[in-house]
């Protein structure tokens, strides 16, 4: 069969990444200026280390930066984010094919089971494994560690992905010659290409600035050096210029997803197949397809939990101050809830900007929000604390301000989730929308919001689980009196009080857990008909025939171009 390779509208190259012209109303004022305004907020941290680096000379910057031990940390850093990104991809997306696409025995529950990690913060995992054994310590346990804590990230955009595929597309890709294994390679993995990315991106840009963790199993990089120059010394001037070697790590992140991503079309313009994939049968492979999630959620759950369990019941130190334990849990909840409304709402007008109105200035400006996250925790609060101070000193120490810090943190999990429901809503719902007389107000609001509300649902999970074990940037801009599960956690674990920081650490998991399950909704549904909103343009038959396979021929060969 002949068919060319079709491509989005205005799919040109050059075209597509042209800034528009001016008067043309391809940029709505109001939404450039929303967007303007969060990416500001998002480069504070970035500004701030900046004009350090200026301000001390590019002398001064040279020699703080061009030393052995920053070789040592960079190798260190480069080693850890490079070997847990791709094993969280292989762990994540494997994972989710044999839920999602095969006769997995259990795959309901072993869903929920894969999920779990994101209810254990990366520092309580590393403190269960510390407890029980120091083996662990070094690259090799830094490395199982961490990826163990966040697959997740990726396992849970991949596995909604393939949940979302047309089965017909594969079906076609069959019918055109392709096995098994080409159609998958062909036209499953591209489309999934989004999801492995967006979720790769976020493990890089967590383990840039994760710091509890890694000191607690001893493994120097940048971030833990940047902490042992601030409280040993109090060295500004050698902790930012490490903080600026991070950001160059984070652009060097955000080109290479952006480079892989493409710029291929994944939203469907057909109706499509209204049903779930056939899955695969495994087999004889079904035992050791048992064994690989159940030793999976074992070393990434069991493990940690289960040292939970072991400091509550023998621990010397243990002890249960139950109306500490209660404040303390309501105020982590009430900042999570807050802080995850606050960074969603602040996603969504530059997300719809980057999906809706692509090109150079939008892709641009949303890139920028992921800086904060690859910097740490007390270089993000040291920043907010300089700004407040010198513009607006009558919000330091404020609730405001603490929120801030947690949007810029967590700006890139509400990010990454609003951008993929986007990318998988039709952009064809709102043009009739608009032609029948709808603003776009009530265009979002009546059409586009009901579409993309579950990923947004899933973003502010992802945020609201980051926001209440966060620990650096509350401590360090909390408001007087405000204390936290995970600043107590940290607090005991530091005098080697593992009884006493451990119901601090259980309850912080048992706060985590309805999120992590809020997260699994979707995949928890009785299997039945998918609906298929959108209108089949191709298919002017109306009974999925001809016209309908010819455009399924076509996306074929658009993926697997």
């Amino acid at each position: 069969m002949s068919a060319t390779t079709t491509r989005p509208s205005g799919a040109g190259s050059r075209r597509r990444w042209r800034l528009p012209t001016p008067g043309t109303g391809r940029y709505p004022p109001v939404l450039i200026g929303i967007s303007v305004l969060v990416v500001l907020l998002a480069l504070i941290p970035l500004f701030f280390v900046a004009s350090y680096t200026v301000s001390i000379g590019w002398g001064e910057a040279s020699r703080l930066v061009l030393r052995a031990r920053v070789g040592m940390l960079l190798e260190h850093t480069v080693a850890l984010v490079v070997g847990s990104m791709l094993l969280s991809i292989v762990i994540g997306t494997g994972a989710a094919w044999l839920v999602e696409r095969t006769t997995l025995p259990g795959r309901r529950i072993w869903n929920v089971l894969l999920a779990a990690p994101l209810a254990v913060p990366a520092f309580v995992n590393s403190y269960g494994w510390v407890s029980l054994t120091h083996a662990v310590e070094g690259y090799a346990g830094a490395l199982l560690i961490v990826t163990l804590s966040y697959y997740p990230l990726v396992y849970l955009p991949v596995a909604a992905a393939l949940r979302g595929l047309d089965p017909a597309l594969e079906e076609t890709a069959h019918s055109l010659g392709l096995g098994s294994w080409g159609a998958f390679r062909r036209v499953v993995l591209p489309q999934l290409r989004p999801a492995i990315l967006g979720g790769a991106l976020l493990v890089g840009l967590h383990l840039l600035a994760e710091f509890g963790a890694l000191q607690m199993l001893r493994f120097p990089t940048f971030t833990t050096a940047i902490y042992d120059q601030y409280q040993s010394s109090f060295n500004g001037p050698a902790a930012n210029m490490l903080a600026s070697v991070l950001v160059l790590c984070c652009l060097v992140l955000l080109l290479a997803e952006l480079r892989l991503r493409g710029h291929r079309r994944y939203a469907r313009v057909g109706r499509g197949a209204a049903r779930r994939a056939e899955p695969h049968r495994l087999g004889r492979l079904t035992l050791p397809a048992l064994s690989s999630v159940l030793l999976v959620v074992g070393l990434a759950v069991v493990v940690p939990v289960g040292s939970l369990v072991h400091w509550l019941v023998v621990g010397s130190s243990t002890s249960f101050p139950v109306g500490d334990l209660l404040v303390t849990g309501a105020t982590s909840v009430g900042l999570g809830a807050a802080a995850a409304l606050v960074t969603t709402a602040l996603a969504v007008p530059v997300a719809w900007l980057a999906v809706r109105h692509r090109s150079v200035l939008s892709v641009l400006l949303e890139r920028c929000t992921y800086f904060g996250n690859a910097l740490p925790g007390i270089v993000v609060a040291l920043a907010l604390v300089s700004v407040t101070l010198a513009v607006l000193p009558a919000v330091y120490q404020t609730i405001w301000v603490l929120l801030g810090a947690y949007a810029i943190v967590s700006m890139p999990r509400a990010m990454v989730s609003a951008k993929a429901a986007m990318l998988q809503a039709p952009p064809v719902f709102g043009d009739v929308s608009r032609s029948l007389g709808m603003g776009p107000l009530r265009t979002f609001r009546r059409v586009v919001l009901p579409l993309i509300a579950p990923g947004l649902g899933a973003g502010a999970a992802l945020v609201f689980l980051a926001v209440a074990t966060e620990l650096t940037a509350t401590l360090l801009l909390a408001p007087i009196g405000t204390r936290t599960l995970a600043t107590q956690f940290w607090a005991n674990q530091a005098s080697l009080a593992y009884g006493a920081a451990a119901p601090y650490a259980a309850l912080m998991v048992l706060i985590s857990l309805p999120a992590t399950y809020l997260l699994t909704r979707e995949a928890r549904r009785p299997e039945q008909a998918v609906p298929r909103a959108d209108p089949d343009v191709t298919d002017l038959t109306g009974d999925g025939g001809p016209g309908a396979r010819r455009e399924q021929s076509m996306r074929v060969e658009e993926v697997s171009a």
